[in-house]
């Protein structure tokens, strides 16, 4: 398989899978024209596309393709019906498409109904776990969303995170202020700059990788917690994700 990133909007991504004869799966596609302009280009017959969740840069060319491509399958949870969902989807079904069959992981937290598919070695988590980082919380709770990654943490370190957004710029800025001691953090800082300060494309990443510069993944993380002034033994385990999305939120 073939995966490829569809720039769109302002920092969308919009992902594809194809396979050697040219058919194509469409991941969150927020707008139509760059999706048809990659198909057109590329010789690509669309057959599916798979939703996340239900915003607008996420769906927002899913009538368009559908015009001009009438048999495809539509994916997604059952608050992308309205965007033009035409199968419904939740937490362990299973999708096949292209021969892929990916299992569906309930991820709220940004949305309330948003999921994720898994099918090894691709994840499209759309704006669940950025590279760095995590999702607003726009309808959940600090707690839903820890649940989510702690849900996605179990996958095999070799996953490639397919998310939605060119983030990671801003996310270890982030992640470097709050702990800027840290030679992990620091390198993958100045190496992400290096790399957009020549418009590279950060994307996809693995999760093992994610793991060590993921402050969202390391909320266990006794510095983190010292940093963030949480208390190490009494709070809920998901007490410092909490607090590190609010300060995230007002960075």
């Amino acid at each position: 398989m073939n995966l490829t990133s569809i720039p769109a909007l302002q920092d969308n991504y919009i992902w594809t899978l194809n396979d050697d004869e040219g058919k194509c799966l469409i991941v969150d596609p927020g707008e139509a024209q760059p999706v048809l302009e990659k198909m057109a280009s590329n010789g690509w017959q669309p057959v599916a596309i798979l939703l996340t969740h239900h915003h607008n840069d996420h769906t927002g060319g899913v009538k368009t393709l559908c015009e001009h491509f009438p048999d495809l399958e539509v994916y997604g949870p059952r608050e992308t019906e309205a965007k033009g969902a035409r199968t419904i989807v939740s937490e362990g079904d299973k999708v096949t498409v292209l021969g892929l069959t990916f299992r569906v992981i309930h991820t709220p937290g940004h949305t309330l109904g948003h999921i994720s598919y898994y099918s090894s070695p691709y994840l499209f988590c759309g704006d669940t776990l950025f590279s760095g980082g995590c999702g607003r919380l726009f309808e959940g709770t600090p707690e839903q969303m820890y649940d989510s990654f702690q849900k996605l943490n179990q996958l095999p370190g070799e996953t490639l995170v397919c998310c939605a957004h060119e983030y990671t710029l801003s996310n270890l800025k982030f992640a470097a202020a709050i702990l800027p001691h840290d030679p992990q953090i620091t390198a993958e800082y100045q190496k992400i700059k290096d790399l957009r300060a020549e418009n590279g494309i950060t994307l996809p990443t693995k999760l093992a990788h994610e793991r060590s510069i993921n402050l969202f993944l390391r909320t266990q993380d006794i510095d983190l917690k010292r940093a963030l002034n949480v208390n190490i033994t009494d709070e809920p385990v998901w007490r410092t994700f909490a607090v590190l999305r609010e300060k995230k939120d007002a960075f």
